[in-house]
């Protein structure tokens, strides 16, 4: 049995709000984190930062974002291509840092089944929390890649079904969106009661909910039906904002989205960019007050839209979030306690502590002086493994 010493780093653990001179050991053999002071190797990490390991709370690792194998929501795509793409996509993710995601959209129940195998020691991948395939509205949101449910039966019934094949997160569409036509991001999907069939049974399970949210009502039927995390959450006025102050309820922003669409307009259809662009600032604005009114934020993506990668876009979306006006540091915890927190796996990663999972990245520079230095050269650990 090997344990490593690292020693000398400026490390931000996660439970303080700062980096501080401090060692830490690894034991190689379980790939966690361990208070044993009795090691094999060391390794200096002079004049380097480390972190936890990142997690991303909003995938879709079955998607292409270039489109060239499989469009996202296309329930066309076969189990081996999807299978195909989903690891992929978890080894690009690892090599921006990213150690546990929680993908919120696949198809052929691929998420779930890499997850076991993540868990088991059979895929060295980031960690996942699993959702399987999302429910909404006949014709809704992402409605060919989802469960097409109506009713409040019908949504129990098939949030019971995904409880069964082993999610650890049910998925819903509240409101239309940007990336597909025929519906914008005001459009009112699922209803609160529908949306509060589902939550109840993903916390009968003792699991949770989120909900693809971005206009203002949609956001306040889901808040109401009692979501635990609301993605994207474009249009935010100062009573939606009061109301999640008052119910906990976390944010996952995934501004690389729009961002990604809008660096891209002469390749993608009118409706979807002319969409994007007229919401990016008023997304940009609401997560800056959000930030400001101390909502917690969680970091996500949406990996897997147009040209929204899974090689650096985790990376960028912490600029982006900085850009928008959160503070370099909640920017930080949203990566790491936080997101931890809502997925429920706190008491495995988040934080740099003994008996956690040993997820770290080393890096040359503080990212709480400079969000940009998460983009440079980074050494990022898996379990204790140096991802190549």
């Amino acid at each position: 049995m090997t344990k490593t010493l690292y020693k000398n780093a400026q490390v931000f653990t996660g439970k303080r709000e700062n980096f501080e001179e401090l060692s830490f050991v690894v034991d190689d053999q379980t790939g966690t984190f361990t208070s044993d002071e009795q090691v094999d190797q060391t390794i200096d990490l002079a004049g380097k930062y480390v972190m936890p390991g990142m997690i991303n709370a909003h995938t879709h690792i079955v998607a292409d974002p270039y489109g060239r194998i499989a469009q996202l929501g296309s329930s066309e795509a076969s189990a081996p291509t999807a299978t195909f793409l989903a690891i992929t996509n978890l080894q690009k993710m690892m090599t921006d840092g990213v150690t546990y995601i929680r993908d919120v959209g696949s198809v052929a129940d691929v998420d779930i089944e890499l997850a076991a195998l993540e868990r088991q020691g059979d895929l060295f991948a980031p960690g996942i929390v699993a959702s399987g395939s999302p429910l909404t509205m006949t014709g809704g949101h992402f409605s060919e890649g989802a469960y097409e449910v109506d009713g409040v039966d019908e949504v129990r019934k098939y949030a019971r079904l995904l409880l069964k094949k082993g999610v650890n997160n049910i998925k819903l569409m509240a409101t239309g969106g940007v990336s597909f036509d025929g519906e914008t991001p005001h459009d009112i999907q699922l209803t609160e009661a529908e949306l509060r069939a589902a939550i109840e049974e993903a916390h009968h399970k003792g699991r949770t909910a989120n909900a693809h949210a971005q206009g203002t009502q949609g956001i306040q039927n889901a808040l109401r039906a009692g979501v635990d995390s609301i993605e994207h959450a474009v249009y935010l006025d100062d009573e939606t904002i009061d109301m999640f102050l008052q119910k906990g309820t976390y944010i996952v922003p995934t501004l690389a989205a729009p961002w990604a669409i809008n660096q891209n307009p002469e390749t993608l259809p009118d409706f979807m960019v002319n969409k994007s662009e007229e919401l990016a600032q008023a997304h940009v604005e609401s997560i800056g007050k959000a930030a400001q009114a101390g909502i917690p934020l969680v970091m996500g993506t949406d990996s897997g839209t147009s040209f929204n990668n899974f090689d650096k876009n985790s990376s960028i979306e912490m600029e982006l979030m900085v850009n928008a006006g959160v503070t370099n540091l909640q920017v930080l915890q949203a990566a790491t306690i936080n997101a931890a927190d809502l997925l429920q796996i706190d008491t495995q990663v988040g934080t740099i502590e003994a008996n956690k999972l040993a997820d770290f990245i080393i890096l040359d520079d503080n990212p709480l002086e400079n969000i940009k230095a998460l983009q440079d050269e980074k050494t990022v650990y898996k379990k204790g493994k140096k991802v190549q």
